[in-house]
């Protein structure tokens, strides 16, 4: 049996349903930063530099990501 549910709501509303914290505030503070330092760029050099330095946990956090995505597209081809 299939059962398929289609819920219309704002991502406001489906945060408070499932009871999510509210970061806009705090997300309004890391763009205000982002675009403070970006000010400054003038190459793509110090953008790739700069980049590396924001992104969460650096440049080893992408380094992670990549290779949690790396995993699943190789899980998910050997189900094919």
């Amino acid at each position: 049996m299939k059962v398929n549910v289609e819920v219309d709501c704002t991502p406001e509303e489906a945060r408070r349903f499932l009871g999510l914290p509210d970061v806009s505030k705090a997300n309004e503070a890391y763009v205000d930063a982002v675009m403070k330092a970006m000010q400054g760029v003038g190459s793509v050099e110090q953008l790739h530099s700069m980049s590396k330095q924001l992104a969460p946990m650096g440049e080893i956090g992408m380094n992670l990501f990549k290779q949690f995505m790396d995993m699943g597209t190789a899980t998910a081809r050997k189900k094919d």
